[in-house]
Formats: structure tokens, C-alpha cells, sequence
């Protein structure tokens, strides 16, 4: 059984306001790096100077173009060999941009991708 202290402090959380639940929330994140999980939870943030460290490693990019430069009817005919669109979606894809030609790859690989389309005057960012 729960201690006395620790019975009260439930009944008093259970019969906050939706306001009060919410201010009761920001505090304990603020003060604490506590927050709830999307699982209804408790999730514990570590402390701030350590977050970049724990920060998870990116292993999959994609390859958005953002411009397509002087020479589109270039760009268009990379893209199509890169996607394997036909060429006139691979068209609609450069001219739509800015535009995913190539999604949750490796860093190498995008890298590779960026570097042909910026060959024929295209602008690729990898994110």
C-alpha cells in the first residue's frame, strides 16, 4: 500500500483541471526535462548538454531538387535515369520543384545523386 503522503498526492493530480494538468506538465518539463511519451508514459530528457551527443545518427537521406537552372531538358534527362520515370514524368518531377528525386537513401548515394544532378547546373540539397 501507498504511503499516506503519496495517496494524497494521487487524489490531488486526479482532480486537476485540464488547465492545471497542462500548467502541472510544463513545469515538470521545464524544471525537470520531463515530459509524458506518446505512450501515456513518463519520458525523462537527459540534460541539456548531453542531448547532442544522444542525438540518434542520420542514416537515411533524401535528395530534394530546388532548382533545375539553365539547362532543364539536362536535368530532366539525369532525373529520368536516376529515378526510372518515364521522361515526361520525370519532367513534371523537375518542374515541379522543389521535389524528392530520391528518398531514404545512404549518405554515399545521395552524395553521388547530388553530384550528377549539380553537374548539369541543377541545385540538390540532402537532407
Amino acid at each position: 500500500m501507498p504511503d499516506v503522503d503519496i495517496n494524497a498526492l494521487g487524489d490531488q493530480i486526479a482532480n486537476l483541471t485540464l488547465k492545471q494538468a497542462k500548467e502541472l506538465s510544463d513545469y515538470i518539463k521545464e524544471k525537470y526535462g520531463i515530459e509524458p511519451a506518446a505512450s501515456g508514459g513518463v519520458m525523462m530528457a537527459g540534460p541539456a548538454a548531453a542531448a547532442p551527443e544522444a542525438a540518434a545518427v542520420q542514416t537515411e537521406f533524401d535528395v530534394v531538387l530546388t532548382s533545375f537552372g539553365d539547362k532543364k531538358l539536362d536535368v530532366v534527362k539525369v532525373v529520368k535515369n536516376l529515378t526510372g520515370l518515364s521522361l515526361m514524368d520525370a519532367k513534371k518531377l523537375v518542374e515541379g520543384v522543389p521535389g524528392k528525386i530520391k528518398e531514404k537513401i545512404s549518405k554515399e548515394d545521395a552524395e553521388k545523386v547530388k553530384a550528377e544532378l549539380t553537374a548539369v547546373g541543377a541545385t540538390v540539397e540532402v537532407k
